[in-house]
C-alpha cells in the first residue's frame, strides 16, 4: 500500500485539533473521509498513529514522529510559495533583511532610504544572533560577519564591508582610571567583553591574551550591548571606527589593527538573487557602505 499526502495532511489536522469533526471542518471534507484517511494511513505504515478516546484522538509516539515531519514539510512548502511569489515581483511587496543587532543603527537608515525610493515596499528588518535560513525563505538578504565567507550551498555571497575595530573607552572612564600606556597598565584596567569564553572575534582572542579573564568585569551577549557598556564607562572595549564616529565621547586607546578587522558579507539565495527588489537593495547597501569603510 502507498501513503498519500492527503492522508498525511488529514492526520496532521487530527493531531492539531484533536477531533475528527474539527479536522473535517478544517479540510472541508466529510468526517467519514477523515476516518478513512487515518485508517488507511495506519494500515499503510503498520503502526498506530493515534489513541482513540471519548474526547478525541491523541497522537502516539509514532504519530508524533510522523506529524513532526509533516509540520516541517508544510512549513517548507509555505516558504517555497513565498519565494516563488517573490520572484515575479518588481520593487514592491515585502523585503526581509537580517543582520546582527549591532548593525541596526547603520542599516536602519539605509532601509528607510530604500523605502522612500520604493514606497510600495514593506520592509521587515530582523536582528538576531541566529542565522536566518535563506533556503527556507526566511529572508531575502542576510548580512553576516566572519573572517571566512559563509559557505552554505545555494547562496550567493558578496563582500560587503570590513569593520575596522580599535580599543576604546569613554571620556568618563579614562578620567577615573587614566590612559594605559604599557602592557602592565592594561593588565590593571577593567574591560568589557563577551559573556562566553572570549567570543569568536579575533580581537576577543587578543584581549584574552592581554588581560586576565577576571579583568573582564562587564560581560555582554552581543556587540550592541558591548558598545552601550563602553559608552557608559564600564571599561575598555573594542568598538568599530564607524561606531566611534557616531559617539563623540569615546576615545581611542589603541588604533585599529588588520587582525582585528571583521569582514561582513551580503548573502542571498540563488533563487532570489536576480529579482528586482533584491538587486535594488544590494546596490544601495553597497553604495552606502563605501563611506563606512573609510
Amino acid at each position: 500500500m502507498t501513503t498519500s499526502w492527503d492522508e498525511i495532511r488529514t492526520a496532521f489536522q487530527v493531531a492539531r485539533l484533536g477531533t475528527v469533526s474539527g479536522a473535517a471542518e478544517a479540510l472541508g471534507v466529510h468526517h467519514a473521509t477523515v476516518i478513512r484517511h487515518i485508517d488507511s494511513l495506519e494500515a499503510s505504515l503498520g503502526a498506530r498513529l493515534f489513541q482513540r478516546h471519548a474526547r478525541g484522538y491523541t497522537p502516539t509516539e509514532a504519530g508524533r514522529d510522523l506529524l513532526g515531519a509533516a509540520q516541517e514539510a508544510e512549513d517548507r512548502f509555505a516558504q517555497l510559495l513565498g519565494r516563488i511569489k517573490g520572484q515575479g515581483e518588481g520593487v514592491s511587496g515585502e523585503l526581509v533583511v537580517t543582520s546582527l543587532p549591532s548593525l541596526a543603527p547603520h542599516l536602519a537608515p539605509v532601509l528607510a532610504e530604500f523605502q522612500v525610493r520604493h514606497p510600495s515596499v514593506t520592509v521587515r528588518y530582523l536582528t538576531a544572533e541566529r542565522l536566518f535560513r535563506l533556503e527556507y525563505g526566511e529572508a531575502h538578504v542576510a548580512i553576516r560577519a566572519g573572517v571566512e565567507p559563509p559557505s552554505q550551498p545555494d547562496n550567493v555571497v558578496q563582500p560587503f564591508v570590513r569593520m575596522r575595530m580599535h580599543l576604546a573607552a569613554s571620556e568618563d572612564y579614562l578620567a577615573l582610571h587614566g590612559m594605559p600606556e604599557t602592557p602592565e597598565d592594561f593588565g590593571r584596567h577593567r574591560f568589557v567583553g563577551a559573556d562566553d569564553d572570549g567570543g569568536r572575534a579575533p580581537f576577543n582572542r587578543w584581549l584574552a591574551q592581554l588581560a586576565p579573564r577576571d579583568r573582564t568585569t562587564f560581560r555582554v551577549a552581543d556587540n550592541g550591548a558591548m558598545l552601550d557598556a563602553i559608552r557608559a564607562g564600564a571599561g575598555l572595549g573594542f568598538v568599530s571606527l564607524l561606531d566611534r564616529r557616531c559617539h563623540t565621547t569615546l576615545r581611542e586607546v589603541l588604533p585599529p589593527r588588520e587582525e582585528w578587522t571583521v569582514p561582513h558579507w551580503l548573502v542571498t539565495h540563488v533563487d532570489l538573487h536576480r529579482t528586482p527588489k533584491v538587486q535594488a537593495i544590494l546596490a544601495l547597501l553597497k553604495e552606502r557602505a563605501r563611506a563606512w569603510d573609510a
